[in-house]
This record gives structure tokens, sequence and C-alpha cells, in this order.
């Protein structure tokens, strides 16, 4: 693969001194277990032309300067301006090292796959926490899968390389977008109702009061979320990594415990933790009729509300 990578000697991360040529080696050598959680995904680009140290841009559409064999699907914009995405994507070893020869530090991935886009095999829970307070993620990622269980739904987290964890349910072919959506803003509108200290659904941070936000907007159409393996653009290169539910609950794995070096050690201890995901998937129809019976219409109000309240918040338009 190293006909496809120029500038190897590039510096992408400045207080490690990771440069291209390592973000490109790695791909390449975790695209056997990476491959398969993102194969049909349409694929979205955080690209840093000059490295993590100076700002990137996010990169939706491949019109141009793309080689014939890289694979893509068309999308209808989701816009009034009307037209199409042609979005990439990642089936094969070359596209992802193409991808990350173009100074893309992180694939977003959908939740869905081609040809089936409005229809996910994922439903995603983002927990987004203010600081680094490790107690009140543990407790809230704990809370998020017990809530899971109540629903006998098998549930699998990994860290986000950022500040908090993803949390994911395998789908069948039963459950559509729409009862996708609905289950997981109800499952967050319950989750903060039984720890209104811990929880909330707020979009704007003002509003959020040192709370976690649950963040279920990755099951909105052409949502994405950061790829299973994806490298985050954050000091020390650190990787969007599958962990155990133990691992959480015994306080060994943080949000940024794995890095693109170290990634290797790391799968060859525990392998693929998500290997089985989709080996027993899941219909929502079911949960959600439960979800359903546990909010009021004024709680779905409110879980709208909350989460579509911008950019100007309730607190600010009470300020004087």
């Amino acid at each position: 693969m190293s006909a496809l990578v120029s500038h190897p000697e590039k510096v992408m991360f400045p207080d490690c001194g990771l440069t291209k040529g390592e973000l490109c080696a790695y791909y390449e050598a975790v695209a056997p277990v990476m491959l398969p959680h993102i194969h049909g995904r349409p694929v979205t680009l955080e690209r840093f032309v000059a490295g993590i140290g100076k700002k990137g841009f996010i990169q939706k559409d491949v019109a141009k300067g793309f080689p014939a064999w890289l694979e893509r699907v068309e999308v209808p914009r989701r816009t009034d301006e009307g037209g199409t995405v042609h979005y990439p994507l990642a089936n094969d070893t070359r596209s992802l090292v193409w991808m990350a020869n173009q100074n893309t530090v992180t694939p977003h991935v959908w939740p869905s796959r081609v040809p089936k886009l409005e229809q996910p095999d994922l439903c995603l829970f983002d927990l987004d926490p203010p600081g680094d307070d490790a107690q009140s993620l543990r407790a809230g990622a704990l809370a998020v899968r017990d809530l899971l269980d109540e629903f006998k739904l098998p549930s699998f987290v990994k860290t986000s390389g950022s500040k908090g964890f993803h949390i994911a349910v395998a789908l069948d072919d039963d459950t559509d977008l729409e009862t996708t959506w609905r289950f997981a803003r109800g499952a967050g509108a319950v989750l903060v109702k039984r720890h209104p200290e811990l929880f909330t659904q707020e979009f704007m941070k003002v509003d959020r009061d040192g709370r976690i936000l649950i963040d279920t907007g990755r099951n909105s159409p052409g949502a994405t979320f950061a790829a299973v393996y994806a490298v985050r653009p954050r000091p020390g290169a650190p990787v969007s990594a599958p962990c155990t539910w133990r691992e959480i609950e015994n306080e060994s794995v943080g949000p940024r415990t794995f890095t693109l070096r170290t990634m290797a050690e790391r799968l060859a201890a525990v392998g693929d933790l998500w290997q089985l995901m989709h080996s027993a998937p899941q219909s929502l129809r079911g949960p959600l009729s439960i979800i359903e019976s546990m909010l009021t219409d004024a709680d779905w109000a409110e879980t709208h509300a909350a989460s579509t309240r911008r950019p100007v918040s309730r607190k600010a338009k009470r300020k004087p």
C-alpha cells in the first residue's frame, strides 16, 4: 500500500510526532477487523491537511479527485437545496488507506448500509459528558446498559476516543429508521426521568448544568458516528475501540485508553470484541411499545424540545 501514501513524513499529531505514514499504516493493519464493521456504510471524512494542530474540515461529497476503483454511493441531499451527495465507501483495505492518505484522521459512518440506507442495523447512544468525571461517566454508561437489559437488548460498548462512550444495539430487518429514532429518543427520556442529576437531552451546553448529554441524534437520517477502530483527532491519537462491560465496571478503561500505538497489543490480547455483535440482531418494535407506556405526551414533548433547542437556549432568553 506504500504506493498510495504521499508525504508519509508529514506530522499529523504534533504532541507525539505521529506521522501520516504511521496513520496510513495503522489503518492498513487494522483493516481486517475494522472493515466488517464499516463495509457498505457511507463515510464522512474528517480531514486535517496540516495535522490536528490546525483546524480540520468535514467532507461528505467525493465528486472529484478520487481513484476509479473507489466505491461510492449517491444519496439525495437532506436539505432544501436538492441535488445529491457522493459518499465514499470503505469496502476494502486500499479504500481505507486512500482515505487516510487524504489526511482523514477519523472516518465517520452511517448506522445503516447500502442498499438499505433507510433501515439501520445499529441503534446508538453517545454519552457526551461535560468534563472528565470518570465516576459519573461510568455510572451513566452502566445506567444505559441496565435500561437496555430491561428490554432484553444485548448492548455493546466502545470508547469514543474523545470524552465518552458509544453504546450500540444490533438491529434486525424488522426495525426501520423511524422506530429506531423514536426508541432511542424515548430511552433517553426515560433515563433523564430516572437520573435527572446525571443525564440530560439538552442540545445547548449552557442548559446541561454539568450533566451528561445522552446524544441519540446518531439515529437521525444521515447522522454518523466515529467508526469502530477509528483514530480521533486528539493528543496521543486515541482510538474509538470496543471494550467490555466488565472493564467499564472495574474502571480499567476510559474514553481515551486505547491509542494508535497500543491497538496492536490490544487486538492481540482480546481480538475484536464486536465480532459477534450481529449474530443475534434485535427488533425494537416490542421495546418501543414498552417505552411508549413509560412516557406521557408531556415527556415526549419535552424530549423533543430539549434536543432541538438551538441556537439560543431557554436560559439565555431569560437573561435581562
